[in-house]
């Protein structure tokens, strides 16, 4: 007769356990879960850039120069003549393959009965005049100037005195070489030529010139604190054109750039061993 009593004694001990155990799987249920998994995946490429729109003081070179394009395959891409005058706003293809289309005439219609001829002569022959007119090309203005001719004999020199501290790389952006100098130091230009830049509107060049040698060549002078020349102005070899010092991280230094039909080389291949 005393099993009975002992299961009843036993019973509130069993329904606390099982609370218990229903208390543990709701807490467990109420838990954060961990953190997902971050997958960690490279940028998608750049896109390709195939147009520019001019902004202010941008000229047909520096826009070449900034994506490394020949500025003579740039203009006739766009079908811009020398001396290649751009106008702010105006989208440039950058696809230097691409040929302009070329307008072509409207079909002037003909007089299909042998009587209204004599009386159609008269407006055909005038249409065609002022379709003539319509679609004649404009005629560009002699260029103010154009490169001096190079003399044959003609040598690479160096802009201004010191050591380089930064070689051409043509697997980086740095396409050119970094001269330390001091501040002040003068900066001449390396060979004959005109100034087809002279401005800041290059980011990353400060205060940036760039002088056309030839139809192959062209040169440029980066980091500069004064500048004594301007666009379009002659230059003979050797000749001052600003001071070192425009850098505002490194007033020592002049980056020097040569670029050969439109595309950075390796200065030192060009300039007097020292």
């Amino acid at each position: 007769m005393s099993l009975p009593n002992q299961s009843c004694q036993q019973r509130p001990f069993r329904w606390v356990n099982i609370v218990a155990a229903v208390g543990l799987l709701i807490l467990s249920g109420c838990r954060t879960p961990p953190p997902a998994p971050i997958d960690y995946r490279p940028p998608p490429p750049s896109e390709k850039i195939n147009s520019h729109q001019v902004s202010s003081g941008e000229t047909l070179f520096s826009i070449a120069w900034r994506y490394e394009k020949d500025v003579q395959k740039l203009a006739r891409s766009n079908g811009i003549s020398y001396p290649y005058t751009i106008y702010k706003g105006q989208r440039l293809t950058l696809d230097t393959t691409r040929v302009p289309k070329v307008a072509s005439r409207p079909p002037v219609s003909s007089s299909k009965s042998s009587s209204s001829k004599g009386a159609t002569s008269k407006s055909t022959s005038s249409s065609q005049s002022k379709i003539s007119t319509q679609f004649r090309p404009k005629v560009t203005a002699p260029p103010p100037r154009k490169a001096p001719a190079l003399p044959s004999n003609w040598r690479w020199q160096w802009p201004t005195t010191g050591r380089v501290d930064k070689r051409f790389n043509s697997t980086s952006l740095f396409k050119g070489v970094d001269i330390q100098s001091h501040p002040g130091a003068p900066v001449v230009v390396a060979a004959p030529g005109v100034v087809v830049y002279s401005g800041s509107g290059l980011r990353g060049y400060g205060k940036l010139i760039i002088v056309k040698h030839s139809d192959v060549f062209l040169s440029a002078y980066a980091h500069n604190r004064k500048i004594f020349v301007r666009e379009g102005q002659e230059l003979k070899g050797g000749q001052k054109i600003s001071e070192v010092g425009g850098d505002p991280s490194d007033k020592k230094r002049l980056y020097f750039e040569i670029r050969k039909d439109g595309k950075p080389v390796d200065p030192l291949r060009y300039l007097p061993k020292r």
